[in-house]
């Protein structure tokens, strides 16, 4: 009778890891149905972003593993193997497709690890700005009154001013306020929160005009009969009605935050050169831009372009895919 038991406890096993994989085949074919899935498959110039996007995201974050040197090791440059023009050149040289600038560094390997220090900081500053915005413009939205007042008056305070001098004056305070030690290791952070700061109004504006909206809606004042926390109505039942311009708004400014890191360290409050990104190699390559050593500035402002150009083409296609009245 032991035999039989033991059937039983494996019959009884097997159903349990099937529950595991159904949402997320659910998810996948209710993907593959959806509109945006056909908007997307029949929209060429969105595959062509996505896949250059991929392509320049995942070439930047594997950059260790493709690249014939490491252009923030000092000991891996050599002076002798400086300005050296791109291969296809008579004087260039392997392994350095794209040339040398004049301290040796391999433009290529630059442009590689640059491109990851700009997505990283255009991702997080936009992620940033996002969490803050959607919070701030929930709770307007919702509770409105003096809370609202006092959140949209900071908004516009913050509109008022253009947006390079706030984020330059941010980096400066910054960087008079901390010890020298501390301020390349904290460049990055720092231009974070630089470019975040005035870019939290434009979602919290979006979303408190549609929180506005759906906070009159019946089945919001049927959670409140229920006595449903404010929180839970605010996550649960009205932000999810306001993602879709939010979407279309964090995608475009992807791209405005990857060129705003750019224009920072083009003017020397960014990155510090010992870690360069796309803007501090397009600041130092400018140097050298009437001497013939056009590679050095070139190159970069070429990846730079491609970026924010995938990221801008992809920000329109979600535009058009969400727009109930392009259906």
């Amino acid at each position: 009778m032991a035999e039989p038991e033991n059937m039983m406890e494996k019959v009884s096993t097997r159903p349990q890891t099937a529950p595991a994989a159904a949402p997320l085949r659910d998810r996948l074919a209710k993907l593959r149905d959806s509109d945006l899935w056909y908007s997307f498959r029949a929209h060429p110039s969105a595959i062509f972003a996505v896949v250059l996007l991929a392509f320049v995201a995942i070439t930047a974050f594997l950059a260790p593993l493709i690249t014939p040197q490491n252009p923030y090791d000092l000991a891996a440059l050599e002076l002798w193997n400086s300005e050296i023009p791109p291969i296809w050149d008579a004087e260039g040289q392997w392994p350095y497709l794209l040339g040398t600038d004049t301290q040796g560094r391999d433009i290529l390997s630059a442009i590689l690890y640059g491109s990851r220090i700009s997505l990283i900081i255009g991702f997080a500053s936009v992620l940033l700005a996002l969490s803050v915005g959607l919070a701030l413009g929930l709770v307007a939205g919702y509770f409105g009154g003096w809370i609202d007042n006092v959140i949209m008056r900071v908004g516009d305070v913050l509109l008022s001013m253009p947006f390079i001098l706030i984020a330059i004056l941010i980096t400066a305070i910054a960087s008079a306020s901390l010890p020298t030690a501390l301020k390349d290791v904290l460049a990055a952070p720092i231009l974070i929160f630089a470019i975040a700061v005035p870019s939290w109004v434009q979602y919290a504006r979006t979303v408190r005009a549609s929180a506005m909206v759906e906070a009159r809606k019946e089945y919001v004042q049927a959670a409140r009969l229920i006595r449903v926390r404010a929180w839970r109505i605010m996550l649960h039942h009205i932000l999810p009605n306001c993602m879709t311009p939010i979407m279309v708004a964090a995608t475009l400014n992807f791209g405005l935050a990857i060129l705003s890191e750019a224009t920072l360290s083009f003017l020397g409050v960014g990155m510090p050169p010992d870690q360069p990104s796309l803007g501090t190699l397009i600041r130092i390559g400018n140097q050298y831009l009437f001497s013939g050593l056009w590679w050095i500035v070139v190159f970069p402002s070429i990846q730079l372009c491609l970026i924010v150009l995938s990221v801008n083409m992809i920000g329109d296609w979600l535009r058009d895919a969400l727009n109930p009245k392009l259906r």
